[in-house]
């Protein structure tokens, strides 16, 4: 059978621009010979509606657009992801499901069975689960649909008492007692630089497990926090890959499930790559399916902005990117330089303003209030605020989007300021620890220098004091960013991770202040999700809590 695999970038609600390219795409694909185009899940709401899903006009114009959809669907079948009613007086309103469309119709309807409820997935809030495993026959063959699931909950997964592996209903074992020719996957599976190998090992177990080829089509794309790489596939009963799609990019491909000799095309990426290539389409899609094309930011020679612009500009375009240097009397003459020196290499551009004498007003209008007190955080402070007011000023003005540059080691420590260098309206890098952001400089740089050796290799500052540096109050960040990582993605206590050999006084200190700075994470913008643990929608914890360590 040849079936064709459709990896598309779609734009939640937006019925009309996924209804146009998915039709698009089933011509494409019928006039390449196909017999079947498959879609991702939701692939005509866009994933995930959230709330929306609770209008009764989001559900109607979804219903509507499916049976346009369908009636494009004359001498070819097509599996579309979108939500559908439960008639059954019991349970939740709606489905997750796959449309399966023929000869101008919806020919029937497919349920989601798993619903996942974990990290930044609720979907049992909106969708009642399948109960109902019945095949596809299409030319002969006998196909099993499957919408994302057996990939997460077949694995083994932390709890609070230890490794433990957690059983579900699984489609993949009740459609193989029907004896399939083959498994469809319409999947919305986000990236995560830590997980993807497990992702990619659980299907292909699948394959190999139940000895039946499957077609799996992720979505690619951005809504907001959730990065979708794509990279979907086609494997065959041995659970070896066929065939690849592109990662990061939509991507089309006719296979023939009658020829499973392996392509010698598959590319391999590294995780820096993969890192790089999510934050672009993170910053690419807010910003074009917002309707925004102008950013802004403070570039002040360190290494966190440093990152952040290289990958605005290549996301919108160089000239597309304004940015503010703002020295002070604590700013190294090399971090000017560094700056200047960056966004020539862009070709961005630039202004300065120098923020010396705005400090001295603010100064000398607290004085009365703060005499005789001695300068600490405050002053510090009062430095990235003057900063944060003046970057929003250009924002306003212009209309361009202010980027944030904090990365997940600060935004986990609590190492910024309200209101001053955590304003923004995306997080670029608050996913990323400080020593990856090291390391993506390094692959930004691995063809030539665009950003400047000594902004990589200098130690880390804030520069709000004379000769400030980030270790004056904290562990270096290769010690820290490993507690934190350990604490945040892999939920391990503090007691744990001490026995893994580091400090106890720094393992309590790094997650006495993670517990402590939840208030400041709450305010901060959408964080760019390349984890399987980033702060926000997917670590949802109380801001007045008292934690037992």
């Amino acid at each position: 059978m040849k079936i064709a695999l459709a990896q598309l970038n779609y734009h939640i609600g937006n019925f009309q621009d996924n209804k146009e390219k998915i039709i698009r795409n089933i011509g494409k694909a019928r006039e390449a010979g196909a017999e079947l185009v498959v879609f991702s899940e939701l692939s005509v709401t866009g994933y995930y509606p959230h709330d929306l899903l609770e209008r009764k006009e989001f559900i109607e114009h979804s219903q509507k657009t499916i049976e346009e959809i369908a009636h494009h669907c004359t001498g070819i079948a097509a599996l579309v992801g979108g939500p559908s009613i439960n008639r059954s007086p019991k349970g939740k309103m709606l489905y997750n499901s796959a449309f399966f469309l023929k000869d101008g119709k919806i020919e029937s309807v497919h349920h989601k069975t798993l619903l996942p409820t974990y990290d930044v997935f609720d979907e049992y809030r909106h969708f009642e689960p399948n109960r109902n495993f019945e095949l596809i026959e299409l030319n002969g063959k006998k196909l099993a649909v499957t919408i994302c699931e057996d990939l997460w909950y077949n694995q083994p997964v932390l709890s609070a008492f230890g490794r433990e592996k957690l059983y579900a209903v699984s489609p993949m074992k009740e459609y193989a007692k029907q004896n399939p020719d083959l498994v469809i996957n319409l999947s919305a599976s986000p990236f995560s630089y830590n997980q993807e190998k497990l992702r990619k090992d659980i299907l292909l177990n699948n394959a190999h497990d139940f000895n039946i080829p499957i077609v799996y089509v992720n979505q690619v794309g951005a809504q907001t926090e959730i990065i979708f790489d794509g990279g979907s596939l086609f494997i065959d009963a041995n659970g070896d890959v066929v065939d690849e799609l592109a990662y990061f990019e939509e991507d089309f491909r006719i296979i023939d499930t009658e020829n499973t000799e392996s392509k010698d095309t598959l590319r391999e990426y590294e995780p820096l790559e993969k890192i790089h290539d999510a934050l672009i389409l993170g910053i690419k899609d807010y910003f074009g399916k917002m309707g925004f094309k102008q950013a802004t930011l403070g570039l002040s020679g360190g290494i966190d902005s440093a990152v952040t612009v290289v990958l605005a500009a290549r996301a919108l375009g160089s000239e597309n990117v304004r940015v503010l240097l703002m020295p002070s009397k604590y700013s190294s003459e090399h971090s000017i330089t560094d700056a200047r020196d960056l966004a020539e290499n862009l070709g961005i551009q630039y202004e300065i303003v120098n923020i010396h004498e705005m400090v001295d007003a603010f100064d000398h209008a607290l004085s009365p209030i703060f005499e005789g007190l001695n300068p600490d955080v405050t002053e510090e402070n009062i430095q990235a605020r003057i900063r944060g007011t003046l970057m929003m000023a250009l924002s306003n003005k212009f209309g361009h989007i202010l980027l944030n540059t904090s990365n997940k080691s600060e935004a986990a420590v609590g190492y910024g300021t309200l209101y001053g260098d955590m304003n923004g309206g995306l997080s670029v890098l608050g996913d990323v620890y400080k020593s990856d952001v090291f390391a993506l400089a390094r692959f930004i740089n691995r063809k030539q220098e665009v950003i400047p050796e000594n902004t990589i290799v200098k130690p880390p500052s804030a520069e709000l004091r004379p000769d400030q540096k980030d270790s004056d109050s904290l562990p270096d960040y290769d010690i820290l960013d490993k507690i934190l990582f350990n604490y945040i993605e892999l939920a391990k206590s503090p007691n744990e991770i001490v026995r893994m050999g580091f400090d106890e006084e720094t393992v309590h200190m790094a997650v006495r202040k993670v517990n402590m700075n939840e208030y400041k994470r709450f305010q901060t913008p959408p964080i760019l999700r390349i984890s399987s643990k980033a702060f926000g929608f997917g670590r949802k914890m109380p801001l007045v809590a008292r934690y037992p360590y």
